[in-house]
């Protein structure tokens, strides 16, 4: 069981923790996949345990990773008095999500990315996450050299913000002595 403030030691969150690691990569993989139209095997993690083997250079598709996550200076914390008692912590957050998109329309599926990102329609599952598009970099050609032929590729950075929500284990102050001094 974990801990609380009655108990002392550290406290860990108790509430549903918003989406992070695979989660967050899922959310976001659908996202690049629905708005630019590249069918959602073709866009793939950045970064993986074990190396797949990259399409042709014939192929259109797409790997993005979340390059940056910043947190703003300090977060807001309020205790919520409602049944034993709980802190809520809000922090927000900046994230940078780094999409190469490679093949012969590698630059026109970053640019379908690029608009559809304005459209309000295609952030609403990002809202449901407490996320929001910021702004989208300029689409920067990034060729690559592999097996002595030239593969096209693509870079553009989206700019996303979110807010952090997590709940601790904060109890209401039920009692307490108090001793004062004499003079």
């Amino acid at each position: 069981m974990a801990n609380t403030s009655a108990t002392g030691g550290y406290l860990a969150p108790t509430a549903p923790v918003p989406p992070d690691d695979d989660a967050l990569d899922d959310l976001l993989q659908a996202l690049v996949a629905g708005i630019s139209g590249l069918p959602g095997s073709m866009v793939r993690p950045r970064w993986q345990p074990t190396v797949p083997k990259q399409p042709e250079p014939s192929v259109n598709w797409c790997a993005l990773g979340v390059d940056v996550q910043q947190n703003d200076a300090s977060p807001a914390i309020q205790h919520d008095p409602n049944g034993d008692g709980s802190d809520t912590y809000i922090r927000h957050q900046a994230i940078e999500l780094l999409c190469s998109f490679y093949g012969p329309a590698g630059k026109g599926y970053a640019q379908r990315l690029a608009d559809g990102l304005a459209i309000p329609q295609n952030n609403e599952q990002l809202a449901l996450n407490d996320m929001k598009f910021v702004s989208v970099s300029e689409i920067r050609a990034a060729p690559d050299f592999v097996n002595q032929q030239w593969v096209r590729r693509y870079d553009l950075t989206v700019q996303l913000r979110r807010k952090i929500t997590r709940t601790y284990p904060v109890l209401n102050l039920l009692s307490a002595q108090v001793g004062l001094p004499r003079d």
